[in-house]
C-alpha cells in the first residue's frame, strides 16, 4: 500500500482488501451499502430494481478488486460503478432515464426513511420524496450525488460524463424545482 494513504480510509481499506485482508471489505460494505441501496432505489424508483443492481454493483466490486488504484475516492469509484449499472439497466429495460416509473418511491416514504427524513418529519419526507420523482433524471441523479453522497461537481462531473458546468446547471435546477415543490414546509 502506498505511504501517503491512510489504511482506515476507504481507499486504504479497498487496498487492503485488494491485497487479501477480508476484514477490510467488511468495512467497506458497512460503511456504503445504505446510502447506495438508497441511490439505487431511488434512481431506478423500485426496490426490486434497486436491489438487483446492488447485487450487481457488489459483484462487480469483488470482480475488479484486483485492478483497483486509488485514482479517485473509492466512493467516486463505487458510484462510477453503480452509474454504469443504472445505464446498463435501463438498457435492459428498454426504458428511457425520463420514463422510469416512480410510484414505488411514495410508499418508500414509510417503509425506508432516511435519518433526515425522519427528523423533518413524515409528512415533509413524503413531499419531499415526491418531489424528488418529478426532477428529470439527470438533475435527480446529480442532486444525490451531491448532497447525499457528498460529491464534488467535479467528481459528478466525471462519473456522468458531462461537463462541470452542466452539473453545476443540474444541481442548481434540480433545488430550485425541489425548493418550489416543498412551498409551505421549507
Amino acid at each position: 500500500m502506498p505511504t501517503d494513504i491512510d489504511p482506515h480510509s476507504d481507499e486504504g481499506l479497498m487496498l487492503a482488501w485488494r491485497d487479501g485482508d477480508t476484514a477490510a471489505f467488511d468495512a467497506l460494505y458497512a460503511r456504503h451499502r445504505l446510502r447506495l441501496y438508497r441511490f439505487l432505489v431511488r434512481e431506478t424508483g423500485s426496490d426490486a430494481a434497486g436491489d438487483e443492481l446492488f447485487q450487481e454493483v457488489w459483484l462487480t466490486v469483488i470482480r475488479q478488486r484486483g485492478a483497483y488504484q486509488p485514482w479517485a475516492r473509492f466512493s467516486t469509484w463505487l458510484l462510477e460503478t453503480a452509474h454504469r449499472r443504472l445505464i446498463d439497466w435501463h438498457r435492459r429495460e428498454k426504458r428511457h432515464r425520463w420514463d422510469s416509473d416512480l410510484g414505488e418511491i411514495e410508499a418508500m416514504a414509510d417503509r425506508c426513511p432516511t435519518p433526515d427524513l425522519l427528523a423533518a418529519g413524515r409528512q415533509a419526507g413524503a413531499r419531499l420524496l415526491d418531489c424528488l420523482g418529478t426532477l428529470p433524471p439527470e438533475q435527480r441523479e446529480a442532486f444525490l450525488l451531491k448532497e447525499e453522497h457528498a460529491l464534488g461537481l467535479a467528481e459528478i462531473a466525471q462519473l456522468t460524463g458531462a461537463a462541470a458546468e452542466t452539473v453545476k446547471s443540474r444541481v442548481r435546477y434540480a433545488l430550485a424545482k425541489l425548493k418550489a415543490c416543498m412551498g409551505d414546509l421549507l
